[in-house]
C-alpha cells in the first residue's frame, strides 16, 4: 500500500517530538516526493490542404456588336413654350433663322453668334412642315388663317403662298400644327421685330440632313384675252357680168 505524507501532518508531528523530554530528538526523514507528472498535449497536426487544379475557364461565345443607338436630344433643357432671347440694340448682320423639326427647336443667329432659340411646334402627321430654304414673303402683325376657320396667327411671317408661315401659337411639346411653325407669343413678337422681308429661313428635318434650296417663287403671268381674228377680206362683187374670153379655134393643118 502506498503511503502519502502531508506536509501539515508532518510538521505537527515534529512539534510533538520536540516538546516531549522522554524521547530522543530524531531528525525527520523526508519522504521522497514524486514529481508531478505533466502530460503534454498532443500536437495538433493540420493536414495539408488538398491541391485543387482550377478548371479551365470556358471559352466566351463571341457576341454580335450591337448597333449604335440613335440619340436625338436637344442641347438644352427648355420645356414646351420656353425660349431664350438676348436683347440687343441692333444686329451686325441679317439674322439667320434655322428650324429643326426632329428636336422641335428654332435658332436665331447674328452672323455666327446665337442670339435666341426656342421650342416650337411644327406640322403633325398628314400636315408635315416642308423642309428647305425659304424667303420671308409677307409679314403681318395680326393675321387670320384663310384655310382653317380664320384661326388667329399673330406675328405671321409667310414662307410659302400655300399656307406655311412662322407665327405665335400653342406649343404642346410635339408637332401639332397644320404645317406652320408655331412659336411662343413673346418669342414670335421679338423675332417679328428683328427680321426683314425676303430674308432666308432654313427648315431642317434634323441636324444631320442638309436643306435643299427651294426654286425661286415665280409670279403667275397675267391672263390676257386672245385678240379676235379679223374676217378674211373678200374682193368686192361687181354688178357687171364676168366675161370669159373665148378660146380661139384650133388651126387646120395644111395638106
Amino acid at each position: 500500500m502506498k503511503l502519502t505524507i502531508r506536509y501539515g501532518a508532518l510538521m505537527g508531528a515534529a512539534l510533538l517530538f520536540t516538546s516531549a523530554p522522554t524521547f530522543a530528538q530524531v531528525d525527520p526523514v523526508a519522504a521522497p516526493v514524486e514529481a508531478p507528472v505533466v502530460i503534454a498535449p498532443a500536437p495538433v497536426v493540420t493536414p495539408p490542404a488538398p491541391v485543387v487544379t482550377p478548371a479551365p475557364a470556358p471559352t466566351p461565345t463571341p457576341q454580335p456588336t450591337p448597333a449604335p443607338k440613335k440619340v436625338t436630344t436637344a442641347t438644352d433643357s427648355l420645356k414646351p413654350g420656353q425660349f431664350i432671347w438676348e436683347k440687343r440694340s441692333g444686329y451686325n448682320n441679317t439674322l439667320r433663322v434655322v428650324a429643326v423639326i426632329d428636336i422641335q427647336r428654332l435658332y436665331v443667329f447674328d452672323g455666327d453668334e446665337l442670339v435666341g432659340f426656342s421650342t416650337v411646334s411644327t406640322g403633325k402627321k398628314g400636315h408635315s412642315t416642308p423642309t428647305g430654304v425659304f424667303k420671308i414673303l409677307q409679314k403681318k402683325e395680326y393675321h387670320e388663317s384663310n384655310l382653317y376657320s380664320n384661326a388667329p396667327m399673330p406675328f405671321m411671317q409667310r414662307l410659302t403662298w400655300d399656307g406655311i408661315a412662322l407665327h405665335a401659337g400653342k406649343i404642346p411639346g410635339y408637332p401639332a400644327s397644320h404645317g406652320c411653325i408655331r412659336l411662343p407669343y413673346n418669342f414670335a413678337r421679338a423675332l417679328f421685330g428683328a427680321t426683314k422681308m425676303d430674308q432666308e429661313v432654313v427648315v431642317l428635318a434634323s441636324l444631320s440632313k442638309p436643306a435643299k434650296p427651294k426654286p425661286p417663287v415665280k409670279p403667275e403671268p397675267p391672263k390676257v384675252d386672245p385678240v379676235p381674228q379679223q374676217p378674211e377680206q373678200q374682193p368686192p362683187v361687181s354688178d357687171q357680168p364676168i366675161v370669159t374670153p373665148e378660146t380661139p379655134p384650133a388651126a387646120t393643118p395644111a395638106n
